[in-house]
C-alpha cells in the first residue's frame, strides 16, 4: 500500500491521486454491493466470481469469463511476484556498472537473473498453495499482522522522522545517474508543490506515464477484493464471511490509501516520490521493517492470486464446459485441494513472467479485472430485473442503480487505461461466448435469459391490446391437431411455412380420464414434444390436454390455447380419409441427414385396419364448432407425400406452382372471387409464397367462366382485385360449362339457390344444407376438372364449403370433400370467416 500510494502520488498529485482512489472506489463499491447481494442468495461452491456469474447468467457467460478472471488472476501473481523482484533488485542488487557488489548489494542484475529470481519466488508460492487452504491461511494471516505492524511503523515516521536528504542512484546512458530526494517533514510549501500532476518517465520501465498508466498500476493493488470470494469453496460460510470480510477490506484499504497520500504529499518532495519507490525504508524509523512489509505484502498478493487462480481453473474444470481440455485440472489430494489445478496454474504464470517488466503487463490484468467486475455487476442487475422470487439476498444493501453504475463505470476505465487491451480484451470475450454457445453441453443451473424474457414477454403481451387489431397486420396463428407425430411430420412442417412469424401451436389431445388416473400422463410426454419441435427446427409452442373426445379437446385447445393477444385463429387437421398412415418422422431430413433416433414418446402408428380415435361425424363436428367460435380452418389432404426439398429445389423447369381455386365447387350456382373465404384463401397462398423455401413458386389462379358470362371482364376484374392486393399471380381461365350442366340437371325441382347463399353470408350459426343439393357425379367431374389442370403443382388450395346445419348429413358432407380431393396430391381445404386482406396504406 504505501509504495502504492507514493507511486501514484509522485506522478499524479494530491488531487489527481485522491480522485484516482474515489474512481477505483467507486467502481470497487459497486461491484462488492453486487458481490455481496450474489453471495447471500445462496450457497456458494469453489470459484467465486466465476460460480456467481455462471449460475446468473448460464455457461456461456460463466465459462468465458471465468477464463478472463483466470488469466486476470495468473497475470495478477506474475505482476506482484515481478513486484517483488523489483524490491529485491532494489535492494540487494549489484549496481548497474559494477562487476562485484559490496556489503548486502550481492545480486546480479539482468534480464535472465530477475527471471530467475520471479522463478525462485513464484516456486515460494506453489509450495504454500499445495500444501492446502489452510496453511495459505494460516500464511496470510501471518503476514497481515506483519503489514499491519509495518504500516503503524510507517505512520509514526512521518511524526517521527526529522527531514533528510535521500541520495537516489538511476542507471543512465553514461552508468549510474546521481539525484537527491528530500524528506522535508510536514511543509506546506512540499504540500502545495505535490497538489499538481507532473507525469514524468518511469525509472522502471523507461516510459513517459500519464493518467491511464499511473490508473492501471493503482487499479491492480485494488483487485484483492476478489480474494475471499475466490476462496468461496474453502470458506466455512461463504455468505456470512464474504460480505463483511470484502466490505472491511475495501474501506481499510481506501482509508489508508488516502492518509497515506496525503501525509506522502506533505512530507516528501517530487524528485524523491518519482525516482525513489522505495524511499519508505529511508525515512522509517526501523528501515529493515518496512523492506520485510513490503516483502510479506507482495509474496501474499502473489499467493492470494495464484491460489485463486487455481481455483477458478478447478470450478471450469468440474463443471465440463471446456471437456477434456480441462479435465486434468479436476485431480484433487485427498484433503480435496486441487493440486493439478495448482500446477497448472503456476506453469501459466511462470510463462507470464517471461514478459519482464512490471508495468508493461498491468494495463492488460486491470482490463481484464475491469471486464469481471462489470460483468459481476452485470449478473446482479440480470438477478434483479428479472424479478424471481428466488432472488431475495440477506444483503439488501443495492439496488439496480449501483449494479448500472458499477458496469458503466468498469466500462468507461476499460477504455480510459488502454483502448487496445479493453477492445481485444472485449473480442476475447466474444469468441469464447460463440465458442461455448456452439460446443459447451447443456446445464442445469437455470438461465437468466429465460427469467428476463419470461419478465419481459409478459410486459408486452400486456400491451397487446386485441381492440387495436388491425387487419392490415393480420397474420394466421395456427393451432395444427397432431394426433401421432410419426404420420405427421410433413405437414407440421408445411403448417410452419404457413404461419408468417405469427403463432403456431402443436396440439394434441390424450384419450384418457384424469380421475382414474394416479397422475398426469401429459408430463412426460411434455419432453418428446419439445424435443420433436427443436429436432423439426419449427418455431411452434406445444399444447396437450386430456379430454373424454378427439372433439372436447380440440374445443378446449382452441378456448385455452395462446394467452392476451396471441391466440390461434386457424384451426389445422389432416384429412379423414381411409389411407395408412406413413411414418414420415423416419424418413425426415432432421433425422436421416444426422443419423439419430426418432424421439422416444410417440406411439407406434396404427395398423391400416385399425379403430380410428374418432368417428366422421365427430370430424366434422370439430369443423363446425372451429367456424362457431370464428376459427378459420384448414383441412390438409396428403401432405405428407409432400416432398418439398425435392419439389422447391430441383433445377428443372418449369418453377414449382401452386395451384389456388378460389370458388366454392360444391356450389356452382353461387361462385363468386371476392367472398370472405375466398380472399382468405388467396392470403393463405400468397403466405406460402412469401415463405423463403416457396419464393420460387409461382401461384397460378383458376378462374372458372361459363359461356356467355364475359370471361374477359371476369379475368381483369380479378386482376385488378389482385393488382389492389399486391398478390402475383397468373390468372388461367377454365370453362366449366360441362360440370355446371350436370348441377342443374341435380338441381331440377330441388330447394336453394341465391337465397340460401346470403344465409351462407350473413348467418354465423344456421349453415346451409350445401351438400343435398350436388351429386357424387358432379363431384368428381370437378375433382376431374382440376387433375386436368397442368402441369402438376406442388400444392394446391381449395374452398371449404362449410359443413351442413343438419348434422345427419355430416358423413355425406365428408364423403363429397373426399370425392372432390381424391387423387389431388397435396391439397389444401381452406375456409375463412375473418377478413385478412387490406388495400390500405
Amino acid at each position: 500500500l504505501p509504495s502504492l500510494a507514493g507511486f501514484v502520488v509522485g506522478h499524479a498529485g494530491l488531487y489527481q491521486a485522491l480522485a484516482m482512489f474515489a474512481v477505483a472506489y467507486f467502481i470497487i463499491g459497486m461491484t462488492v454491493l453486487s458481490v455481496c447481494a450474489i453471495a447471500t442468495n445462496g450457497a456458494l461452491d469453489a470459484g467465486g466470481a466465476y460460480y456467481m456469474i455462471s449460475r446468473a447468467l448460464g455457461p456461456e457467460f460463466g465459462g468465458s469469463i471465468g477464463i478472463m478472471f483466470f488469466l486476470a488472476n495468473v497475470c495478477g501473481s506474475a505482476l506482484y511476484v515481478l513486484g517483488l523482484v523489483e524490491a529485491l533488485v532494489d535492494s540487494f542488487g549489484i549496481p548497474l556498472g559494477q562487476e562485484a557488489g559490496t556489503g548486502i548489494h550481492v545480486l546480479p542484475q539482468s534480464y535472465w537473473y530477475e527471471l530467475l529470481y520471479g522463478t525462485v519466488l513464484l516456486a515460494l508460492c506453489l509450495l504454500v498453495c499445495l500444501v492446502g487452504a489452510s496453511i495459505y491461511a494460516k500464511a496470510t494471516f501471518l503476514i497481515f499482522l506483519i503489514v499491519a505492524v509495518v504500516l503503524g511503523t510507517i505512520l509514526v515516521s512521518f511524526f517521527a522522522t526529522r527531514p533528510l536528504k535521500v541520495p537516489i542512484h538511476l542507471p543512465s546512458s553514461n552508468g549510474t545517474e546521481t539525484d537527491n530526494g528530500f524528506f522535508t517533514g510536514f511543509s506546506l510549501s512540499t504540500l502545495r508543490d505535490n497538489l499538481g500532476g507532473k507525469y514524468e518517465v518511469d525509472y522502471t520501465t523507461g516510459q513517459r506515464m500519464s493518467f491511464s498508466s499511473v490508473f492501471a498500476v493503482m487499479f491492480n493493488g485494488c483487485t484483492g477484493i476478489m480474494a475471499g470470494s475466490n476462496m468461496s469453496g474453502d470458506l466455512k460460510r461463504p455468505s456470512y464471511s464474504i460480505p463483511r470480510g470484502t466490505i472491511s477490506a475495501v474501506l481499510f484499504t481506501y482509508l489508508v490509501y488516502n492518509l497515506l497520500a496525503f501525509l506522502m504529499c506533505a512530507t516528501c518532495n517530487r524528485i524523491l516520490l518519482q525516482k525513489d519507490y522505495g524511499f519508505l525504508r529511508d525515512i522509517s524509523i526501523f528501515p529493515p521493517l518496512v523492506t520485510v512489509g513490503i516483502y510479506a505484502a507482495t509474496l501474499s498478493a502473489a499467493m492470494s492470486n495464484l491460489i485463486g487462480a487455481s481455483r477458478i481453473l478447478y470450478a471450469l474444470a468440474r463443471d465440463d464446459l471446456f471437456g477434456r481440455a480441462l479435465a486434468l485440472a479436476k485431480k484433487t489430494s485427498a484433503s480435496g485441494n486441487p493440486v493439478m489445478a495448482v500446477i497448472l496454474s503456476w506453469l501459466v504464470v511462470q510463462v507470464v513472467l517471461f514478459s519482464g517488466k512490471l508495468n508493461t503487463i498491468a494495463s492488460v490484468v486491470t482490463t481484464f479485472f475491469l471486464l469481471v467486475y462489470a460483468t459481476v455487476n452485470l449478473a446482479c442487475l440480470a438477478l434483479e430485473w428479472a424479478s424471481a422470487p428466488n432472488f431475495r439476498p440477506t444483503f439488501r444493501y443495492f439496488t439496480w442503480h449501483t449494479c448500472l453504475l458499477g458496469i458503466a463505470g468498469c466500462c468507461v476505465m476499460m477504455f480510459l487505461i488502454s483502448p487496445v487491451s479493453a477492445s481485444a480484451s472485449l473480442g476475447f470475450l466474444l469468441l469464447l461466448l460463440l465458442a461455448l454457445h456452439y460446443l459447451s453441453p447443456s446445464s442445469t443451473w437455470g438461465y437468466i435469459s429465460q427469467a428476463l424474457i419470461f419478465h419481459q414477454v409478459r410486459k408486452y403481451l400486456l400491451m397487446l391490446d386485441v381492440r387495436k387489431d388491425h387487419v392490415k397486420f393480420w397474420r394466421p396463428q395456427m393451432l395444427l391437431m397432431v394426433q401421432n407425430p410419426r404420420g405427421s411430420a410433413r405437414l407440421i412442417d408445411f403448417v410452419n411455412d404457413l404461419k408468417k412469424s405469427g403463432l403456431y401451436v402443436l396440439g394434441h389431445v390424450e384419450l384418457q380420464d384424469l380421475d382414474m388416473l394416479p397422475s398426469d400422463p401429459l408430463q412426460p410426454q411434455q419432453e418428446s414434444w419439445l424435443s420433436l419441435v427443436d429436432k423439426l427446427n419449427v418455431k411452434a409452442f406445444v399444447s396437450l390436454t386430456l379430454a373424454p373426445s378427439v372433439r372436447h379437446g380440440v374445443r378446449q385447445l382452441l378456448f385455452t390455447s395462446g394467452l392476451g393477444g396471441m391466440r390461434p385463429n386457424t384451426l389445422v387437421l389432416g384429412f379423414y380419409d381411409d389411407e395408412a398412415p406413413q411414418d414420415g418422422l423416419a424418413r425426415h431430413p432432421a433425422f436421416t441427414s444426422a443419423r439419430e433416433e426418432v424421439p422416444l414418446g410417440f406411439p407406434p402408428l396404427r395398423a391400416p385396419t385399425g379403430p380410428k380415435l374418432l368417428s366422421a361425424r365427430e370430424y366434422v363436428g370439430i369443423v363446425a364448432d372451429a367456424l362457431k367460435m370464428l376459427r378459420n380452418v384448414l383441412l390438409a389432404r396428403q401432405l405428407e407425400s409432400l416432398d418439398k426439398a425435392w419439389e422447391l429445389r430441383r433445377a428443372a423447369s418449369p418453377a414449382p406452382t401452386i395451384h389456388v381455386w378460389p370458388v366454392n365447387l360444391l356450389r356452382p350456382d353461387s361462385a363468386r372471387y371476392a367472398d370472405t373465404c375466398s380472399l382468405f384463401l388467396l392470403q393463405m397462398a400468397c403466405v406460402l409464397n412469401m415463405a423463403r423455401a416457396w419464393r420460387r413458386a409461382r401461384l397460378r389462379l383458376f378462374l372458372c367462366v361459363e359461356a356467355g358470362t364475359m370471361p374477359h371482364a371476369q379475368e381483369e376484374k380479378l386482376r385488378q382485385l389482385l393488382k389492389d392486393l399486391r398478390i402475383q399471380a397468373q390468372i388461367q381461365l377454365v370453362p366449366w360449362d360441362a360440370i355446371t350442366r350436370l348441377h342443374w340437371q341435380t338441381c331440377q325441382g330441388s330447394p336453394g339457390g341465391p337465397a340460401e347463399e346470403e344465409e351462407e353470408e350473413e348467418g354465423v350459426v344456421n349453415f346451409p344444407t350445401n351438400t343435398a343439393q350436388v351429386s357424387d357425379e358432379y363431384v368428381c367431374a370437378a375433382n376431374k376438372l382440376v387433375l386436368e389442370q397442368s402441369p402438376a403443382p406442388t400444392v394446391r388450395f381449395l374452398y371449404l364449403p362449410r359443413p351442413p346445419a343438419d348434422t345427419s348429413l355430416y358423413p355425406l358432407y365428408l364423403h363429397q370433400l373426399e370425392l372432390l380431393t381424391r387423387g389431388l396430391g397435396p391439397t389444401v381445404l381452406v375456409h375463412g370467416v375473418s377478413a385478412v386482406t387490406s388495400t390500405q396504406l
